[in-house]
Parts: C-alpha cells; structure tokens; sequence
C-alpha cells in the first residue's frame, strides 16, 4: 500500500471550508477510483494559521495514476479548494506503508 501526502495551510474558516469540500467533492471522486483504500484529513492550529496533511492510500502508483493523471507526484488541488486556502504543495509525496492497523 502506498500513502500519499499533501501539504496546505489555511485560515480556520478556510480550512472548515477545505474539510467541506473534501468530504463533498473529492471524497466521491477518490472512492470511485479502482485501488483507492481510505483517506484522513489532518489539521494543527497554529497561533498564524491551520497546517492542513492530506494523506490517501492506495494499492499502487497506477492506481495513483487513474486519480492524478500520468504524473503521480503532482498534487490535485481544485480551484475550489485553492480559493479557501493560503498556501498548498503543487506536489505530494509517496511513501510504501510497512504497517497498518485497523482504527
């Protein structure tokens, strides 16, 4: 399994909006994809901002693909949700996962 991980920051209003738009648009996107096998969103307030991660799993980088398109390290970031936040990685990272427990 593969995890893979994308940085943003926002204000709290632009990061509940992020969270909406998350779970209303790309959530439906991500599970109608073939290998994709959950996602978390995570936030940290800082005193400045919210520091928003990204992390979605999957079987593999082709699956990856059939999300992302031909360049996997490329990060899918939508002008509704570039319109809600401050800053965002225009790339992500993959690691391999080497354990997983159920939540």
């Amino acid at each position: 399994m593969i995890a893979r991980i994308w940085h943003a920051t926002a204000t709290q209003d632009g990061a509940d909006a992020y969270r909406r738009h998350f779970t209303g648009a790309v959530l439906p996107e991500l599970r109608g994809t073939d290998g994709h096998r959950g996602a978390y969103v995570l936030q940290r307030v800082t005193d400045d901002h919210v520091e928003l991660q990204v992390i979605t799993l999957w079987d593999s980088l082709d699956s990856i693909r059939g999300f992302a398109g031909d360049d996997p390290g490329t990060a899918v970031v939508e002008p509704e949700a570039r319109a809600v936040l401050l800053t965002y990685d225009t790339t992500v990272t993959h690691h391999d996962v080497l354990t997983a427990t159920g939540v």
